[in-house]
């Protein structure tokens, strides 16, 4: 008697399987660099006003030290915008290890430097050579996981990677708190700025883990080895003419310029000017207070912004990319809004700000996950780069454009410049929602190749 064998299905894998120690350990070491490059950024924010308080002089108005932070923020985003080209470029050219190293190496001795400005202009130099550095480490902390890991944890690892950035946030602010930002005169003359600028460099250690314990993925080995044997010049190694030659990568380069440039400005034009907030809403309060505020509510802002991209995380893991990102924006631009308009008090602070955080980097979160899988190996280093950081160019007037809206509305004599200038730029998070409309969904579907 002749049986028929019934097809069997085949098991289904689980969440971790195939993953081991070392998975583990170059998730931790890259979420290490991206975590220390955010601490840094978060420094900047929080000490920028400070700085120029003390490199402008006593006489300086509030007015012309807001202009100068708009200024730093610029050059920072521009070498933040530069550095992230140049180092996507020599990570798919000279692997993903070895410029995690160079960049890591930029942003600690930078900010070291920073801390002893005696200019204004020594300040934005030592901002936009650190910024090279800071834009260099997403890209190639972000492809060496995508690389590293196993298609089935993929877009959780680069997830909670970008939300563990969070906590470099968190410490820069509490930085701000402990070393005294707002005090004139800390340890033998340096201002308590200088001395979190300092705490800025510490991180360079982690350049030598990276060095011994971290190898290339076998993926980006693969497709070098590939690139050298072929004769081939469409299928040249970290090549931004040849990403924009082909239209499949083109369209992908596009889409991320747009999704990037929309979630860059507005966090970085309009968030990230919270401490700026509350001076404005607790002004004629004493600069104590006013230090203790802004230091605890950025610090619940940055707890906000883990759990967005957690949140974002899980949305775009086991629902879609497309709709996590739609979410995302539609709360950037309510939440923004509402809290510029809103935040009174101090105590408002501790509640608006995480609030706004946890809406403006959930995007964020999409990013790391969404960037990688656009492109293939050999370009990935260089389109992630180009999508996260060349729109900084474009999101770095944003800054300026904030500060000198203000200024317009303010010789207008418009009532609180400052809150109507933050909610007329909210609505670049627009552009990010018409953007999806070309965006491909690619939950569930491996790295691309060509």
């Amino acid at each position: 008697m002749q049986t028929t064998e019934v097809p069997t299905k085949p098991p289904e894998q689980k969440l971790l399987d195939g993953i081991t120690g070392y998975h583990w350990l170059v998730l931790l070491i890259a979420a290490g660099g991206w975590l220390f490059d955010c601490m840094g950024q978060r420094i900047f924010i929080l000490a920028r006003e400070p700085a120029f308080r003390e490199l402008l002089g006593s006489g300086a108005t509030d007015d012309l030290i807001k202009s100068w932070g708009g200024r730093a923020t610029f050059i920072l985003m521009v070498g933040w915008g530069t550095g992230g080209i140049l180092f996507g470029m020599m990570s798919d050219r000279m692997g993903r290890v070895k410029t995690m190293i160079a960049t890591l190496l930029a942003y600690t001795v930078f900010s070291g430097l920073t801390g002893l400005a005696r200019t204004p202009l020594e300040f934005l130099a030592y901002r936009f050579l650190g910024g090279l550095g800071i834009g260099g480490m997403f890209g190639a902390a972000t492809t060496l996981v995508a690389e590293s890991m196993p298609r089935n944890v993929r877009s959780l690892a680069l997830g909670i990677m970008q939300a563990l950035s969070a906590f470099g946030n968190i410490t820069g602010s509490l930085l701000s708190k402990w070393i005294a930002p707002g005090q004139a005169d800390f340890y033998h003359g340096y201002a308590g700025w200088r001395f979190i600028f300092f705490a800025g460099a510490a991180p360079v250690v982690l350049a030598l883990p990276i060095a011994l314990l971290l190898r290339e993925p076998e993926p980006w080995l693969a497709a070098r080895r590939k690139a050298h044997e072929t004769s081939d010049p469409s299928k040249h190694v970290g090549s931004i003419f040849d990403l924009f030659r082909h239209p499949i990568w083109r369209h992908h380069a596009l889409v991320g310029i747009g999704l990037g440039l929309a979630g860059m400005a507005g966090l970085w034009g309009i968030g990230f000017f919270s401490p700026e907030l509350i001076s404005t809403a607790l002004k004629g309060q004493p600069q104590t207070i006013v230090d203790s505020v802004r230091a605890y509510g950025t610090t619940l802002q940055d707890v906000g912004a883990f759990f967005g991209m957690m949140t974002f995380t899980f949305v775009a893991t086991y629902v879609g990319r497309r709709i996590a990102f739609l979410g995302a924006f539609i709360l950037c631009l309510g939440a923004t809004i509402f809290v510029f308009n809103n935040l009174r008090v101090g105590t408002d602070a501790y509640w608006m700000l995480p609030m706004m955080g946890f809406a403006q980097l959930s995007v964020f979160g999409g990013y790391s996950i969404y960037f990688p899988e656009l492109f293939p190996i050999r370009l990935r280093g260089t389109g992630v780069g180009f999508c996260y950081n060349t729109v900084r160019y474009l999101a770095a007037f944003f800054p300026m454009m904030l500060t000198q809206l203000y200024a317009a509305l303010l010789a207008h004599h418009v009532n609180e410049p400052f809150r109507k200038a933050a909610t007329c730029l909210s609505f670049i998070f627009v552009l990010g929602m018409v953007t999806l409309i070309w965006a491909p969904e690619t939950k569930g579907k491996p790295l691309p190749e060509d």
